[in-house]
């Protein structure tokens, strides 16, 4: 079979001796014979070297830029593979991918370079491209392997945090009210008499009325005579505090003031009596009490006389 120099169809038989069936053209002597030594490629081992260089400097690039952006700069060991990590979790969409499909035709490449070697060369350079190429998808993989422990602990206080800034906001809101009025407030009616320039109050009235939490203001014996109060303190007796649950029925008198508060939040099951509860006792967050068994969730405290 011969190719036809001028339009490469292939003739074979006779039409090699006359002319082209295709385009006309005539041959003006013998084909030329393959010469005796022929200089191997190194496309292939070139592609796949470069790919595998092109992998590393851009893991490279992408840790140099997380050092640099950490304070203060340090070229200390940890510090160098806290930044390899930055890097890792960057190009985890990027060099990963490429690394990944870098992979299979490099062993092909590989294999064809083995196979035909006097055809091929660059079977070292090939070698190399590969192992670069493993060597960044393995960095990357155990950089992000190592982190991801941390990295869940750090969203789990992440999730704390989000649920401790809604505890503080009706801390906040609470003290406002107490600030106002000498009193924090009975239940979410109350609330209604404070100025909402935020909206934070609409948010805990909403919450206070729809029941999704257990507020429970304290009062002392502000409501007894000062006389008794005085009486009681001189005799050393101890003062028992009354518990004004949100939704009791009875209406303090005029004389109550409630001193304190505890305040339970659903922790991130949203169901309140379980050990991820978040509770507030006079704008200060104190470890839940653990629950017993069967006791219902959203069971309301009794009033001590």
């Amino acid at each position: 079979m011969t190719i036809c120099p001028c339009c490469g169809a292939k003739l074979s038989g006779e039409q090699t001796l006359v002319a082209c069936s295709a385009c006309g053209a005539r041959a003006v002597g013998p084909p030329l014979v393959r010469p005796e030594q022929e200089l191997p490629g190194y496309g292939l081992a070139l592609a796949c070297g470069a790919w595998g260089a092109l992998l590393v400097i851009i893991f490279l690039v992408g840790t140099i830029a997380a050092l640099i952006e950490r304070q203060p700069f340090s070229l200390a060991f940890w510090n160098v593979v806290a930044s390899g990590e930055t890097a890792a979790w960057r190009l985890k969409l990027l060099a990963l991918p490429l690394a990944l499909v870098a992979l299979w035709p490099s062993m092909r490449v590989l294999k064809a370079l083995r196979r035909e070697p006097a055809r091929f060369a660059g079977l070292r350079l090939a070698r190399a491209g590969f192992g670069m190429s493993a060597f960044v998808a393995l960095l990357i993989v155990a950089l992000i392997g190592v982190t991801v422990p941390a990295r869940l602990h750090q969203r789990a206080l992440a999730a704390d945090a989000a649920r401790q800034a809604e505890a503080y906001e009706f801390s906040r809101v609470l003290l406002a009210y107490q600030i106002r009025y000498g009193t924090y407030p009975m239940g979410a009616d109350d609330l209604s008499k404070l100025p909402d320039p935020d909206g934070a109050v609409t948010r805990v009235a909403s919450q206070l009325k729809g029941g999704a939490l257990k507020y429970e203001p304290v009062s002392d014996i502000a409501s007894l005579p000062t006389s008794v109060t005085k009486a009681r303190a001189r005799r050393g007796a101890v003062v028992r505090l009354r518990n004004a649950a949100l939704h009791t029925d009875d209406a303090p008198d005029e004389g109550l003031s409630f001193t304190s508060y505890t305040l339970v939040l659903p922790g991130e099951d949203k169901k309140l009596g379980t050990a991820d509860d978040i509770t507030l006792r006079d704008g200060r967050i104190v470890p839940t009490p653990p629950v017993a068994a069967g006791n219902s969730h959203n069971s309301q405290s009794n009033n001590t006389p």
